[in-house]
């Protein structure tokens, strides 16, 4: 269990003022100028040393993706772009660091831009998320009229602006390329890659886009040494993660935990236990809404890390985790998540576009049991076709959670169309 001195994030509940002078007391913006004096080569490599993984559902290491980023600035300027638009059902973790810690996520944002050369960072918020996208914004002038932000920031020479950029809402935004393209003032559709945002990004500039959590917590890793963050969790999966505990527990919550903390522990510690105790548990959709569901036994055993979640066929994702007991209907439930995917489609590749309007009309005749048997094999193999086919992984995340049903769940699926059959010919 992660101890009180470990955690980075010190006011995740908000029982703390958020505003400058709080966040100072508890720490932010402590050497700033420090850190920033030591160079963009050493902030680089303790971030690698560090082991952080992307926390936005990837896992891709941060200290490398920084790398990536032309070593010297050329007529086209570099930019950081942050992605707070945290679409992902189930998932709220973002959100709370936004409203309650925003000074973290702008120090962050200052010594990242400083390490990949940009003097400009845009934080694409949720348009729903208003509280949040009002601090964000109270807390740069804050930090603007403290001379932290803006020219010579921190006193280190470095010019750097962060703004707020409010989204419309659409989920696909959630995409690197699809964001970057909202942020340009298109429609948001994701971009084929390659190019990279490393190398054509921002209004065809090379650009950085993270997760907030990635660099939010960034300044307490360089404060505190890559060697400390790289001791908690497990090998290839270090550090903390704010994990979202939502569903059929008694007490959910948002908690900071050791990345590899056994599933069963995290939700016995930190949210109360099962709704009815641990023997009244069904399933668990551990990482977002996009990953595929673990049975009973799968969550006694499993450790919320990247890798020993896919050894599971499913994943961390976001670590957003949905908690389901017996009186759960897992067929409905996985229904109304295509439904999402296919509202939530850009429409642009065509596995998707007509792939997961397929997929929710099956799954709604699944609900009913008005369906063949051999549906269920045609139903997954719909789910293969859409699976790895498209410019984005918004088809993945729409083909995972059916294939996780069917996988885990097939007999129940079976159940329904037969006692549909019997009715029908009872009748």
């Amino acid at each position: 269990m992660l101890r009180d001195s470990d955690r980075i994030f010190t006011n995740l509940y908000g029982f703390h003022d958020w505003h400058l002078k709080g966040a100072m007391a508890r720490g932010d913006w402590n050497g700033t100028k420090d850190i920033l004096a030591k160079g963009r080569d050493w902030i680089i490599e303790e971030m690698k040393n560090s082991g952080l993984r992307g926390r936005g559902g990837a896992g891709f290491p941060t200290g490398v993706k920084w790398s990536f980023m032309p070593k010297t600035e050329g007529p086209r300027p570099h930019y950081l772009v942050i992605n707070a638009d945290e679409g992902e059902p189930g998932t709220c973790k973002d959100r709370e660091m936004m409203r309650f810690d925003p000074h973290k996520l702008i120090e962050g944002a200052l010594i990242a831009c400083f390490a990949i050369g940009a003097h400009a960072a845009y934080i694409y918020i949720r348009g729903e998320f208003v509280r949040e996208a009002e601090h964000l914004n109270i807390a740069i002038d804050e930090a603007r009229a403290a001379g932290l932000l803006g020219p010579n920031a921190c006193g280190s020479g470095w010019d750097c602006e962060v703004y707020v950029h409010r989204g419309a809402g659409a989920y696909i935004c959630g995409e690197e390329s699809a964001l970057i393209e909202s942020l340009e003032g298109k429609k948001g559709q994701p971009r084929l890659k390659p190019p990279f945002p490393a190398g054509v990004g921002l209004y065809g500039c090379p650009t950085t886009v993270n997760n907030v959590e990635s660099i939010a917590v960034a300044p307490t890793i360089l404060r505190r040494g890559a060697a400390w963050f790289a001791g908690l969790g497990k090998p290839n999966n270090t550090g903390t993660k704010v994990f979202c505990i939502s569903g059929h527990v008694n007490t959910p919550c948002n908690v900071e935990e050791e990345m590899g903390i056994p599933l069963k522990e995290l939700i016995e510690k930190h949210a109360g236990g099962v709704r009815g105790g641990w023997d009244n548990l069904l399933a668990v959709i551990p990482g977002g809404s996009s990953v595929p569901m673990l049975t009973k036994q799968q969550c006694e055993e499993v450790t919320m890390d990247f890798d020993a979640l896919r050894a599971m066929r499913s994943g961390l994702g976001t670590a957003a985790v949905m908690v389901m007991d017996k009186s759960t209907d897992l067929v409905r439930a996985i229904h109304r998540l295509s439904r999402f995917y296919w509202h939530e489609s850009c429409g642009q590749c065509t596995p998707c576009r007509e792939g997961t309007g397929w997929m929710s009309r099956m799954m709604g005749r699944m609900v009913t049991g008005d369906a063949e048997l051999s549906e269920i094999d045609l139903l997954e193999e719909i789910s293969r076709q859409i699976e790895g086919h498209t410019i984005c992984a918004l088809g993945d995340a729409a083909a995972w959670p059916i294939q996780g049903l069917i996988r885990a769940f097939r007999p129940e699926m079976e159940r329904r169309i037969l006692d549909r059959q019997a009715k029908t010919q009872a009748a």
